[in-house]
């Protein structure tokens, strides 16, 4: 068996979880959140978290655990939404929130993997998102300077791994999770199926192998939405 394949999820982030920690944990809305890993960083009681993620899950599910048990101290986020236990404990102080806008989160990350310690983007300039950061004049339009993101975990949820830890991502479920794959320090990957070795096109692999230290095969694939709204089906 590989090296890289443990037999639950609780195994795989053995030994790898601390206080005051960064964690990134992909997925956008409820597509793509490490549904399984989740539950085991909560059950672990490790506090004064910083997490990276686009939003904080949902009411009852994903992040909203972690926010629950008051083991955040601190969102990088980019959307808030619907999350009211997210807006509550920010609104009160209890939660540090640290809003980017979405493509300069996504870009922060991907500098973070690349190895890129800082970019230049014309997103939020003169508004409080350039607040205490430095800008500069390029061609006549002024940009603002942000700097990578990265963090001590990445975890992340795809739709296959083969024994190697080369990863596949299934339509929107991809979002932030191969990006974070190569921002953490040690990334595990949950996915619903571990194919052989061989089973990939190479040209159809999303995250490499070499991002990622550990695999896992998923225990919980609830695939939930957000927010569903549906009409009768007209007759004809």
């Amino acid at each position: 068996m590989s090296r890289k394949i443990y037999p639950t999820p609780a195994a795989a982030l053995g030994g790898l979880l601390f206080d005051g920690m960064t964690i990134m944990s992909g997925g956008f809305g409820l597509s793509g959140n490490p549904e399984s890993l989740i539950p085991e960083i909560r059950a672990a009681g490790v506090k004064g978290l910083t997490v990276i993620s686009n939003n904080a899950g949902a009411d009852g599910f994903g992040l909203w655990m972690l926010l629950e048990s008051r083991q955040v101290k601190r969102m990088i986020s980019s959307y808030v939404g619907k999350n009211k236990l997210f807006e509550s404990q920010y609104l009160s102080g209890e939660l540090e929130l640290e809003l980017n806008p979405q493509g300069t989160l996504a870009e922060r990350i991907r500098a973070g993997g690349a190895g890129i310690p800082a970019f230049y983007t014309r997103t939020g300039y003169g508004t409080q998102v350039a607040e205490g950061k430095p800008v500069e004049e390029f061609d006549g339009q002024m940009y603002v300077r942000e700097t990578w993101l990265r963090a001590d975990l990445a975890i992340v949820k795809a739709w296959r791994a083969d024994p190697a830890g080369n990863l596949m991502f299934r339509k929107t479920a991809r979002n932030f999770n191969p990006n974070m794959a190569t921002a953490g320090k040690v990334t595990v990957a949950e996915v619903e199926e571990i194919v052989p070795e061989g089973t990939f096109d190479p040209d159809c692999i999303h995250t490499p192998g070499i991002y990622v230290d550990r695999i896992v095969t998923a225990t919980i694939n609830e695939k939930r939405i957000e927010k569903l709204t549906t009409r009768a089906r007209e007759a004809g």
